[in-house]
């Protein structure tokens, strides 16, 4: 019996990186043998062992081969015969391909650590193409690397592409769809992720309401990228500087989806987009299965955003029914996650990276104001039912409006 360490855990040290988990790998060994030493059995579709001790994961070698549509139409083989590079030629990538044995030594036999060194996300055997949950690892692996120089090699992009186009994508579950998704968002670069997912096919399959904002124009004057693709690109990037949090990123890349729907004979105008979107937001949330925080982010800030952005100009009226449709009252975080959303569309415009955004402490003048109206004051004057909520009403337009003029008085050239 010979112990592995596998995966990503050698990747990331050979990159520097920091590893998250330890994986290892055993072979020639039975599932008897380890159960006699002490480990625990957790795999359902594969052997996988809990060690004594640590508690890792030790799973044994195996073969896997293509029997039906999808990624889980797969007959696992593994027996003490199966050999490492058997094990290690089914893996997706040659970077993921590499083990270290307990005396340190590298197995590469498919040239991982070359592929390293190049800086190359690249297909270890065709077999990938077997598996279309590959297209999404590959497009989270371009992500989490990208700042460090990652390209993807040629012929694993047109494999990409064939398995895109192939139908084999439709069978993968929404839950898979996202958590990919999901876990791409939170890296240094979410935007790679759906740049080579357009690139390659398939966003136009999983998300077509992203994929169709690449070729739709806006405004030179205030969009010189124009591309509305290439600018959600950009306000991501730029999410991703300002916000650690998934809600936020995921619901700036949704704030422009309406753009997508605008009739050609109207570009590069796309008056009433944050409204056409939310039916598209909807739609896609549904079917990848969007977490509801992430969601009811994605609407309001395609709903708002153009509204934090003029909202200097707009009368205390507005700016309380701004505040009612965010549901600032019992919920006032929102305001900075969509002032974050907000700023990062402004900042994600070639030219405008740096620009500034004095609506955000506008805004958060005039809520503070409104918020700060003491509601039991006025539910003390025996007021009932509606009454209560007029004069309520009432008192923050009063403290908006007070507030809106406190800072013109303050800021003369805004």
């Amino acid at each position: 019996m010979r112990i592995y360490l596998v995966g990503g855990a050698v990747r990331d040290e050979l990159l520097g990186y920091p590893a998250l988990d330890q994986d290892w790998l055993v072979t020639g060994a039975t599932p008897e043998q380890l159960l006699a030493l002490g480990y625990q059995a957790v795999g359902k579709d594969f052997p996988v062992f809990l060690h004594p001790k640590t508690k890792q994961e030790y799973a044994l070698a195996r073969i896997e081969r293509k029997q039906g549509q999808g990624y889980t139409g797969f007959a696992c083989y593994f027996a003490e015969d199966v050999t490492l590079e058997q094990d290690l030629q089914r893996r997706d990538l040659t970077i993921n391909a590499i083990a270290k044995d307990e005396s340190g030594e590298l197995h590469d036999p498919y040239g991982g650590v070359a592929d390293i060194k190049a800086r190359v996300l690249r297909h270890v055997s065709p077999a990938f193409s077997e598996d279309p949950l590959r297209v999404l690892r590959v497009a989270r692996f371009y992500a989490r690397y990208f700042h460090l120089g990652f390209t993807v090699a040629a012929e694993t992009l047109q494999l990409m592409t064939q398995l895109s186009n192939s139908g084999e994508l439709e069978h993968l579950t929404a839950e898979r769809v996202w958590q990919e998704t999901a876990r791409a968002l939170t890296e240094q670069d979410p935007q790679a992720y759906f740049e080579l997912l357009h690139s390659c096919g398939a966003l136009k399959v999983l998300m077509p309401e992203l994929d169709q904002l690449w070729g739709v124009p806006n405004p030179e004057k205030w969009h010189p990228e124009i591309d509305t693709g290439i600018h959600c690109m950009l306000v991501l990037k730029q999410a991703a500087l300002l916000s650690e949090r998934l809600d936020v990123r995921f619901a700036a890349l949704c704030h422009d989806v309406g753009k997508g729907i605008t009739d050609p004979a109207l570009w590069p105008k796309h008056h009433g987009h944050e409204h056409s979107g939310l039916p598209l937001v909807q739609e896609l949330c549904s079917r990848i299965r969007v977490p509801n925080d992430c969601r009811d982010l994605a609407l309001l800030a395609c709903e708002y955003h153009q509204l934090l952005h003029k909202a200097v100009e707009l009368r205390p009226a507005t700016v309380q029914k701004l505040f009612d449709g965010i549901d600032l009252w019992r919920k006032p975080e929102r305001l900075d996650l969509l002032l974050q959303c907000a700023i990062a569309d402004l900042r994600g415009r070639t030219g405008f990276e740096q620009a500034p955004y004095p609506q955000a402490d506008y805004l958060r003048q005039l809520a503070s104001a409104a918020r700060a109206i003491d509601v039991k004051a006025i539910v003390a004057l025996g007021l009932k039912g509606e009454a209560i909520k007029l004069e309520v009403a009432k008192a923050r337009l009063e403290a908006i409006s007070t507030a809106k003029q406190q800072w013109q008085e303050q800021h003369p050239a805004s």
